[in-house]
């Protein structure tokens, strides 16, 4: 007899149990996993694996660049399916982030490294000529 697996939606995955130390659930690739039992032992702390909680955590997970062996024992914490849309490489996937967890726009990146590399060139471009000046 086949069990049924259990959806998740955002409400389930927000909601200060799935937050906590005793009940902390995490979505990766369209995935829920029950990750309590796992958190004394994950390599990069716990602080990570709570940073994540209430949205999706694809793109950390796969931008850490986690080994088969951390995949294998993620594989057995899952306890069921995430909200429609959040499958990996699906339309949507990204969690809709609240106030608190925002991120930047992305298209802003390009100005986010010219502006302090104006202001190095302005500082040398100053040095420069007070020390002319001075000479």
């Amino acid at each position: 007899m086949a069990t049924e697996t259990k959806q998740y939606t955002w409400d389930d995955l927000r909601t200060d149990e799935a937050k906590s130390k005793d009940g902390l659930l995490m979505l990766i690739n369209g995935k829920v996993y029950a990750i309590s039992k796992f958190l004394d032992e994950h390599p990069g702390g716990d602080e990570v694996l709570f940073g994540e909680a209430g949205r999706d955590a694809t793109e950390a997970f796969e931008d850490v660049g986690h080994s088969d062996e951390a995949r294998e024992i993620l594989a057995k914490y899952y306890v069921g399916e995430g909200p429609d849309g959040t499958a990996k490489g699906a339309a949507g996937a990204k969690a809709p982030r609240d106030a608190a967890g925002g991120k930047a726009s992305e298209s802003s990146g390009g100005f986010t490294y010219l502006l302090p590399l104006a202001f190095i060139a302005a500082y040398f471009a100053y040095k420069f000529y007070a020390a002319k000046e001075s000479s």
